[in-house]
């Protein structure tokens, strides 16, 4: 019998846009004969689906079902797809969880720490994982950008502390009223900023994901930005090379996909993850950027293609993703 499945796109925050993107990947090659897919949006005007006539439904949600031609549907499990405020932050699966519906992200606890990359770091860190120095502002909260500029080696980039897609993202050369600047511009879109030292070298992901019970590190990804670092112009707009899969020394994959496990393992993941990583050649270790709980699925984005480089369909791949939910 068929499984009946939320599509959940959309989202409270600027990376809705990729949302709706990814949404449009996912329910193309959601295997139809296995699962009934409904496409619910959900955004600050409300929750709702909308029917073959293009008539928008609203979720109850109290249960979040839908009732269509006066016959209500209640679904057997969630597929996550959306990026940011609500779907990466832990809020929908805490929700989810109060009605006891599976789905494929990680849980509330998890998303809500990944969301807050001071956070990550800090819980990376404690279990060995190498990351950057940083340092945590909150707004209203410190005197001036000079107390940073003692306390870190420059160049940083300052970033929103939660949020993902490099949205009000800055990287700053030297301790000058740059500094400043990026800060205010990051506070734009979070009340937490995060300034973090710069670490050289080649910047790798790699996707994880969870199937039959084995973690599963995807075929890593190698990304060569033709801007100064990985913003959001780079990420979407076509301002970076992705080259899947890396040309690198199994030596140094293997020091990266163990780091991938690792980090999966110690936070609890579920579902897929990407995870973001610099290698330094000096001190010949990865270190860990951040964690996105629920990575990009448009046919551009990193995750379809490292799934394609490993063999398998997006079809295959999406089911292991459903199937595994319902295990849980």
């Amino acid at each position: 019998m068929k499984k009946t499945i939320a599509l959940v796109t959309g989202g409270y925050s600027g990376e809705a846009e990729i949302s709706y993107k990814s949404a449009i990947t996912v329910e193309n090659n959601v295997d139809k004969e296995k699962f009934d897919v409904y496409t619910i949006d959900i955004n600050p005007q409300g929750w709702v689906y909308k029917d073959e006539q293009g008539n928008a439904v609203a979720i109850d949600r109290n249960d979040f079902s839908i009732n269509l031609a006066n016959k209500k549907i209640v679904f057997d499990a969630v597929l996550m797809c959306i990026h940011g405020n609500p779907g990466e932050d832990g809020k929908l699966q805490g929700y989810f969880d109060m009605l006891n519906l599976p789905y494929t992200s990680c849980d509330a606890a998890t998303s809500a720490l990944t969301f807050n990359k001071r956070y990550t770091v800090a819980v990376a860190a404690f279990n060995g994982i190498h990351v950057a120095r940083s340092a945590l502002l909150i707004k209203n909260n410190f005197e001036s950008a000079d107390e940073i500029a003692a306390t870190l080696n420059f160049p940083v980039f300052v970033k929103p502390n939660n949020g993902g897609s490099s949205i009000g993202m800055s990287k700053v050369n030297s301790a000058s009223e740059e500094l400043g600047i990026a800060i205010e511009k990051a506070f734009k879109e979070d009340n937490q900023v995060l300034v973090e030292e710069f670490i050289k070298g080649r910047e790798f992901t790699i996707g994880v994901f969870k199937t039959k019970g084995n973690i599963i590190t995807l075929p890593i990804t190698e990304i060569i930005s033709k801007k100064e670092f990985f913003d959001f112009e780079a990420k979407y707009l076509g301002m970076s090379e992705e080259i899947t899969p890396a040309k690198v020394e199994e030596s140094i994959a293997d020091k990266v996909r163990v780091a991938a496990k690792k980090i999966y393992s110690a936070l609890n993941c579920r579902g897929i993850v990407r995870i973001d990583f610099i290698y330094n050649e000096t001190a010949g270790q990865p270190y860990m950027l951040e964690v996105n709980t629920v990575p990009g699925q448009s046919e551009a984005s990193i995750v379809p293609q490292q799934v394609k480089a490993m063999g398998w369909t997006l079809k295959q791949f999406y089911t292991a993703l459903i199937e595994e939910c319902f295990n849980i």
